[in-house]
């Protein structure tokens, strides 16, 4: 049986702070940085790094690539997904203008999107497939994606066979870190959510 381990951790908090940030390119705060650092500390080993190409994402897993020498991709497809017209903008905000929007978003994200906002059903799909090439490139290692809450929750989705509308039932902290494996026999693989939301890395 052949097994991968993948590692999501969700970026600390940016400059700007709580938002609905979508695919704006804000950087980490200091805090940001240290809620990182603190949470995956000195463990290293992972065999191959995967980043959001954002830049709260992507600085960090550079530090951690050059630290310990892992080999380090951007991809593109792990971009968080686009909130069209709530980029930008706090929760606080959109609740005054519309009292429970963001409950009903919660509880149905296919029909309540914000206008502009990508798609469900494509996000869901560009999270799949960049799923499938990590397993497919690593399958045996252990690898490091870096990336944003509504990938994790994707990501969780598909592994689990979860309704991708039922996402945001799923807590995903600052900085916390997912670990599934992907066991295969033969043609089938077995996904297993091993643990989620930690705030360290289990072992060290």
């Amino acid at each position: 049986m052949q097994v991968t381990t993948i590692d999501l951790l969700r970026h600390g908090e940016p400059v700007g702070g709580r938002k609905y940030r979508g695919q704006i390119d804000d950087p980490l705060s200091e805090k940001g940085w240290a809620q990182m650092r603190r949470t995956v500390g000195d463990f290293n080993d992972w065999q191959h790094i995967v980043s959001s190409p954002l830049t709260r994402c992507a600085a960090f897993a550079r530090e951690i690539s050059e630290r310990h020498n892992i080999p380090l991709a951007f991809d593109e497809r792990l971009k968080e997904v686009g909130f069209g017209e709530w980029e930008g903008r706090p929760p606080h905000e959109l609740e005054a203008e519309s009292p429970g929007v963001l409950f009903q978003f919660k509880c149905n994200p296919v029909e309540k999107r914000p206008s502009g906002a990508e798609a469900l059903h494509d996000f869901s799909s560009r999270v799949s497939a960049a799923l499938d090439d990590v397993h497919r490139r690593h399958e045996g290692g252990h690898v490091l994606v870096v990336c944003h809450a509504g990938v994790i929750r994707m990501i969780m989705a598909v592994a689990l066979g979860v309704d991708p509308k039922n996402v945001y039932r799923i807590k995903v902290d600052t900085a916390s870190l997912t670990r599934i494996a992907l066991q295969r026999e033969g043609d089938a693989v077995l996904p297993n959510l091993v643990f989620h939301n930690m705030q360290g890395v289990p072992g060290l």
